[in-house]
C-alpha cells in the first residue's frame, strides 16, 4: 500500500500455505483536531507531572513503578524487567486455526481494523488464492498472533482486492447484555404496531454510505478554530425543543405516512432514467 506504512509484518499461516504479508492500521484519529494545555498567563504549553500526594512532591521517571492494588493502600509492585520477562515471544505469524461464517462473529467482539496485503511482490499469488477462498467460501478466518506485545484473536476476511483483519476483545472484556436488557418488561405488541414499523424500514431500505454522514462535532470545531482566527464570535446554539410526548400508534402511523410519501417520489427518477435512449440516454457506470 503506497505511501502508508505497515505496523507489523510476518506471515499469514493458511494450512501449510504460508504467505508473507503487512498489516496496516485501517482507523486512525490522527485527523481529528486536537488541542495541547497551555498556560492561560504565558501561553506556553505545560507539561504533566506525578506528584506524591503525602510529600507533594514530584515523582521523578526512574522514581516510578508500577504496581497492583491488593488491599486498601496496599500495593504489589511490580518492575518493567518483570514485565519484560513475561512478554510473549512473537514468530511473526498470523497463524489460521479455524474458518467460521463470516457472520458468525458477534460485533461486539470487534476490536480494531486493520488491512492486509502481501509484504513482496513474489506473494501475490498466494495472497490472491488466501483471498478468493475465503470469499467464495463467505468465511472468516480466525487467527492467532502476537501484535504488539501481546497475544491476540484476528479475524480476516476478503474485502475488494485485500484482506480485513479485526482484532477482537477477549470473552472477559464483552460485558454480558443480559446486565444491560435484565430490567426491559417483555411486552406483547399490537399486530398493527409491530406490521407499520417494519412498514417504516422497508420503505427506507438503502446501503451503508459512510461518506454521508457528517462529523458535526469535528466541523464545529474547526469553525470555532477559524472564528477564533479571524476574531469572530460564534453564537451559541440553541439546545434542540423537548420532544412532544405522542400516542405510539399515532407516531407510528405518521411515521409511515412519512416514509410512504418519500418513497413515492423516488419512482419519478428511476421512470426517467428508463426511458427511451433518444429521449433520455441512460448513463454508463463507472
Amino acid at each position: 500500500m503506497a505511501g502508508i506504512r505497515a505496523v507489523w509484518k510476518g506471515f499469514l499461516s493458511f494450512g501449510e500455505l504460508s504467505c508473507p504479508v503487512a498489516l496496516y492500521t485501517g482507523a486512525s484519529t490522527a485527523e481529528r483536531i486536537s488541542f495541547h494545555t497551555l498556560n492561560r498567563a504565558t501561553g506556553h504549553r505545560v507539561r504533566r507531572e506525578f506528584i506524591d500526594p503525602v510529600t507533594n512532591k514530584p515523582v521523578e521517571r526512574d522514581d516510578q513503578v508500577k504496581g497492583f492494588e491488593v488491599g486498601d493502600g496496599r500495593y504489589v509492585l511490580i518492575e518493567p524487567d518483570e514485565v519484560a520477562k513475561i512478554m510473549p515471544v512473537s514468530d511473526k505469524k498470523l497463524d489460521v486455526t479455524a474458518f467460521v461464517p463470516c457472520g458468525d462473529i458477534d460485533t461486539v467482539y470487534f476490536d480494531k481494523p486493520y488491512y492486509l496485503a502481501p509484504a513482496e511482490k513474489i506473494a501475490a499469488e498466494p495472497f490472491a488464492v488466501i483471498r478468493e477462498a475465503l470469499r467464495e467460501s463467505q468465511a472468516a478466518a480466525v487467527a492467532q498472533a502476537v501484535l504488539f506485545r501481546r497475544h491476540r484473536t484476528v479475524m480476516i476476511r476478503a474485502q475488494g482486492q485485500g484482506l480485513v483483519a479485526h482484532t477482537l476483545n477477549y470473552d472477559y472484556e464483552v460485558r454480558s447484555s443480559d446486565t444491560a436488557f435484565s430490567d426491559l418488561p417483555k411486552l406483547k405488541l399490537k399486530g398493527e404496531m409491530l406490521d407499520l414499523a417494519k412498514h417504516i424500514i422497508n420503505t427506507k431500505r438503502g446501503e451503508f454510505d459512510p461518506a454521508a454522514f457528517d462529523d458535526r462535532y469535528e466541523a464545529a470545531l474547526a469553525e470555532l478554530v477559524r472564528a477564533k482566527q479571524e476574531g469572530r464570535t460564534l453564537k451559541a446554539r440553541k439546545p434542540p425543543a423537548p420532544s412532544k410526548v405522542v400516542d405510539l400508534m399515532e407516531a407510528l402511523r405518521a411515521s409511515a405516512g412519512q416514509a410512504a410519501a418519500a418513497a413515492e417520489a423516488k419512482p419519478s427518477k428511476r421512470k426517467k432514467a428508463s426511458a427511451p435512449a433518444a429521449e433520455a440516454p441512460r448513463r454508463k457506470a463507472g
